[in-house]
């Protein structure tokens, strides 16, 4: 019996009913005793050992073990990574386009560039469709696209789902993405059980729709929430906004907000986005690493809507402040505006999230206005770097005009179609652009630059 009731149950890995699924060496991961029985398991193996193997008629040395990962989230991918630094070798199998969905898909794309410069193979738009095992006692990954991976030890990945049963056969209220349907003060559909964590589907805090959202910061509020209303105190959930951050061989990825494709799904067009790619710290002082970013913001009021950040330095204290903005409903002009702690070794006196600020306003002022790669049709195409650039990577039909030759050689622009410019990075193509609305021309800035373009033309 009792007065009140919390329910707490978590998520179970999903674990589709894939023939060979329970095979000796497949493995899911929930708990810790599930990570123990994998390190007992490679350790029973032997995975550290080398061998001889023959492929197509010629011998080359390989390591003797083989995992193969399924799932591009945050398990499978810190799965991957600690396999690898095991010595095993890698692959990981997606079933779609990108790793880490909560990313954009251009942002996810320097994540799966730095998995595969640490040596994980990756295998994206397939999915793992059984399991074999052979005579020699080793395993096979059959995939959808008839593909074979062979593998001494299998992870499954593949994301979770909230843990209902319980709450489905008490005849509580179960939302449509499968999660326990609480209110704001964690109340399920009986006033006398509450629920809380990865088993509840929450509200967005920007979008106000129901989520499912398996974080450990968001169920430590809702458990705190809950015991606060038990007690007697009108506490209440204000909602998620997703944030998160996975470390990967020495790197980071984080987020906060909205993406742009839950946007594009919601219907959302009032939005901007830029790119930029400022350094971790100042960078006359050592260590200093780019990070790369992406900031999506409303046209209309310059509310902050969501950010996303890649980098080996500093990517955590940029997304942690960038979160706090916009629990505060903050503008890209509350970032211009700022004061952030600054010291060579911590940041630059215009601290990234500054940058951001700055630039989204300009786009906002009308000071930079913007294109995008993906949207680019007949444009004329500006391109404003050095020619020992232009030689590394050149974009075809540019016209290059590097930055301080501009203002002598304006006679060779077309006033009579819109100019895109390009650099590396954006700032000298804001320069450009300037100079070029001070002329009358017709000019947008290409957002991001060669850096945008380079991770965007892999999609």
């Amino acid at each position: 019996s009792y007065d009140k009731l919390v329910l707490s149950p978590g998520a179970t890995p999903i674990r589709p009913p894939m023939p060979g699924i329970d095979l000796p060496g497949v493995f899911k991961v929930r708990t810790v005793p599930d990570v123990k029985e994998i390190k007992e398991w490679l350790e029973g193996h032997d995975p550290f050992s080398g061998g001889m193997h023959t492929y197509t008629g010629y011998q080359t040395v390989v390591p003797a073990k083989r995992a193969v990962v399924v799932g591009g989230g945050f398990i499978g991918l810190e799965m991957a990574e600690n396999l690898a630094h095991l010595g095993l070798q890698v692959t990981l199998i997606q079933r779609g386009d990108q790793l880490m969905a909560p990313m954009d898909p251009e942002m996810a794309r320097y994540v799966e560039r730095h998995m595969e410069k640490n040596s994980v193979r990756l295998v994206l738009n397939d999915g793992a469709a059984r399991f074999e095992q052979t005579t020699a006692g080793s395993l096979e990954v059959h995939t959808e696209s008839g593909q074979v991976y062979p593998a001494d030890i299998v992870v499954l990945g593949i994301g979770v789902r909230p843990e209902n049963w319980l709450a489905k056969n008490a005849g509580l209220a179960i939302g449509t993405l499968g999660g326990i349907r609480v209110d704001d003060q964690m109340r399920t559909s009986d006033p006398h059980i509450f629920a809380v964590g990865d088993a509840v589907e929450v509200k967005d805090y920007l979008t106000g729709q129901y989520s499912l959202v398996a974080l450990a910061g968001p169920a430590n509020r809702q458990g705190r929430i809950a015991a606060d209303v038990i007690a007697g105190r009108d506490s209440r959930f204000r909602g998620t906004q997703g944030t998160a951050i996975i470390g990967l061989f020495g790197a980071a990825a984080a987020w906060t907000g909205l993406n742009e494709k839950t946007l594009n799904r919601i219907g959302e067009t009032d939005y901007e986005k830029i790119y930029l790619y400022p350094n971790s710290h100042a960078g006359y002082y050592p260590g200093a690493k780019y990070l790369a970013m992406k900031i999506i913001f409303r046209k209309s009021d310059g509310r902050l809507l969501g950010a996303q950040a890649v980098g080996q330095d500093g990517v955590d204290k940029r997304i942690d402040a960038l979160a706090m903005a916009i629990q505060l409903g903050a503008t890209v002009y509350d970032l211009e505006e700022s004061e952030l702690c600054y010291a060579p070794q911590f940041g630059s006196a215009k601290s990234p999230v500054n940058f951001a600020g700055m630039v989204a306003a300009g786009v906002l002022r009308g000071d930079l206005p913007l294109a995008h790669w993906s949207s680019r049709d007949s444009e004329f195409l500006l391109d404003v770097r050095h020619a020992e650039e232009i030689a590394v990577e050149r974009v075809p039909g540019a016209v290059n005009i590097p930055l301080h030759q501009l203002r002598a050689r304006l006679n060779e622009l077309p006033r009579d179609r819109e100019i895109h410019v390009i650099c590396r990075s954006g700032q000298r193509a804001y320069y450009a652009t300037r100079i070029l609305q001070q002329n009358a021309f017709k000019v947008r800035n290409l957002a991001g630059g060669m850096l945008s373009r380079t991770i965007i033309a892999e999609d």
